[in-house]
This record gives C-alpha cells, sequence and structure tokens, in this order.
C-alpha cells in the first residue's frame, strides 16, 4: 500500500468559525441577566453580508471588542478566536467584532 500525503503548502483551517466575516450592525441587545464576564461588554446584533454588500446568512449576536455602533460595517470572528481579545479573561463568546471598516473598495 502507498502512503498518502498531504500536499505541501498554506494549512487551512477546516473550522468553518476561524476567519473573518463582514457585517452590518443592525440592532443591540440589552440582558440584564448574563453571564458575569459578560458584565461590561456591548452585545450588538449584525447580519452577515456578501461582497456586493447584500445580506448572507442569518443575523447573531457578537460581543463588540472595538466600540462599534448600529450601521456600521464591522468584521468579526467566530468560534475559539473570538475571545482572544479578551484575554487572559475566559470571557464565554462565539462571536466577536474586531474591527470596523472605514471604507470598501472592489475592483
Amino acid at each position: 500500500m502507498t502512503r498518502q500525503v498531504p500536499p505541501v503548502g498554506p494549512r487551512r483551517s477546516r473550522r468553518p468559525g476561524s476567519r473573518m466575516q463582514v457585517a452590518r450592525v443592525v440592532g443591540d441587545v440589552v440582558a440584564s441577566v448574563k453571564d458575569a464576564a459578560l458584565v461590561g461588554h456591548k452585545l450588538l446584533v449584525l447580519q452577515p453580508v456578501a461582497p456586493d454588500r447584500s445580506p448572507s446568512g442569518r443575523t447573531l449576536v457578537a460581543v463588540d471588542a472595538v466600540g462599534a455602533g448600529v450601521g456600521e460595517h464591522v468584521f468579526f470572528v467566530r468560534g475559539r478566536e473570538a475571545s482572544f481579545p479578551f484575554l487572559p479573561a475566559e470571557t464565554p463568546v462565539d462571536a466577536c467584532i474586531v474591527g470596523i471598516v472605514d471604507r470598501w473598495d472592489l475592483e
């Protein structure tokens, strides 16, 4: 039997949440009761968007690490990486806004 050797090249994550995505902030969430590690963190409702800025996928709630507001386009991460902005604290998040889009040019 011949052993299969994986191709050499850049490693790509197979986890769907590990890439950055773009979304539009469409609302905010007020939660008077939540995990203590989330106290003081803003929660926003995101609508993921396609490159042409049309809605793409289901809305989700994300923790805001950058001070975004309703109406802005942001980029966010999902999965384990979503908690990285809050390290060394163990904040229970699976989606986090990590940047605000200033300009979006497509050629």
